[in-house]
Order: C-alpha cells, then sequence, then structure tokens
C-alpha cells in the first residue's frame, strides 16, 4: 500500500465521521428540542440535514465501492497485459536478436557513425525527430541531420524506405497475409 492509498483512506474515515456526526449530532438535537410540531422550520431544517447527510453519506460509500473495484479490474488487465507482453518477449526474443543483429550488420556495411546508428534504430521504432531529440539529448536539427546522413548512405530516400528495407521480407505465420499483399492484389 502506498502514500495515495492511505491519504485516500484517511480522507474517506474523516468525511464519513463528518457525516456520522451531522447525522447523530442533527438527530439528537432534534430528539433535545423536541418540537410541537414536526412541521416548524427548525424541525424541518435538521431532517432536511440529516437526509442530505444520510444521501451524501451512500452516494459517496456507492462512488467509493465503484472506484475499488474500477481499480481492481484496472490492475487486474495490466497485469494480463504485462504477463501477455512478457510471453511475446520470451517467444520472439531469439527472432528479435536476430534481427537486431542483422540490423547493426547492415548498420556497419553502411558506415554509419554511433550517433547514427542511434537515430536510425529510433527511426525504424517510429520515433519522431523530437521525441529522438528529446530521448538522445539531442538538438530536433542534429538529429535531422543525422537522419540525412543514414538515408545518404544507405541510398535510401527517407523513413519510409529505410523501414521497408528492414521489414518488407519479414513473414508473417502461415495462412497470414499482411495488408500491402492484399492491396496489391485488389
Amino acid at each position: 500500500m502506498n502514500d495515495r492509498d492511505d491519504d485516500g483512506r484517511m480522507l474517506r474515515g474523516v468525511l464519513a465521521a463528518v457525516l456520522l456526526a451531522t447525522i447523530v449530532g442533527g438527530g439528537i438535537d432534534l430528539v433535545l428540542d423536541a418540537p410541537v410540531s414536526w412541521r416548524s422550520t427548525h424541525a424541518i431544517y435538521e431532517v432536511a440535514l440529516i437526509v442530505a447527510a444520510m444521501v451524501t453519506s451512500a452516494l459517496l460509500w456507492r462512488g467509493w465501492w465503484r472506484s475499488r473495484r474500477s481499480l481492481v479490474e484496472t490492475r487486474h488487465l495490466l497485469a494480463e497485459h504485462a504477463a501477455e507482453r512478457d510471453a511475446w518477449r520470451a517467444s520472439a526474443e531469439s527472432a528479435l536478436s536476430g534481427l537486431g543483429r542483422a540490423i547493426d550488420e547492415r548498420f556497419s556495411a553502411w558506415g554509419l557513425t554511433p550517433a547514427e546508428r542511434e537515430v536510425a534504430l529510433l527511426l525504424l521504432k517510429g520515433r519522431s525527430h523530437k521525441q529522438i531529440a528529446y530521448a538522445t539529448g539531442r538538438s530536433e536539427r542534429t538529429v535531422r541531420q543525422h537522419a540525412v546522413a543514414v538515408y545518404q548512405k544507405s541510398r535510401l530516400n527517407g523513413r519510409a524506405e529505410l523501414a521497408a528495407f528492414f521489414l518488407e521480407d519479414l513473414m508473417l505465420p502461415p495462412g497470414r497475409t499482411d495488408a500491402g499483399d492484399a492491396a496489391a492484389r485488389s
């Protein structure tokens, strides 16, 4: 449990105590006042306060219960996604390391500098120039210059050709085709 959970629990406790005190205090005051008529302004006002505190308590409890249930469901879903991601990574690890080695070998054959390699890899991952600049601590202009150098050294005409160079011939599992094959047949 973290500090936020403790803070939320403390806030709920304080609110519950205040509402309970309002309900009990209003009820005791109503009984001690022993109004001659329950239709008096004072009696109606106190009954309205008690009812408002009870309704507010019920609504808050329902909201807290729903929030807690939603949080539990979200945590469960996140755990499922993490397990799915970890399973995929484990099953694809050898293929990905082979692809990583092949990409690195191609970068070497093109004669890319370490900075150009880093930019090229981030371009392959789909990052924008601005995102690469932020991630690498370089200016956006420098990242663009590295990208241009990558395209010149590889003799490719941009990001799409760079991605296609490495990914075009990846095979899907048997019986499945990619959208490009479907479009080409149309």
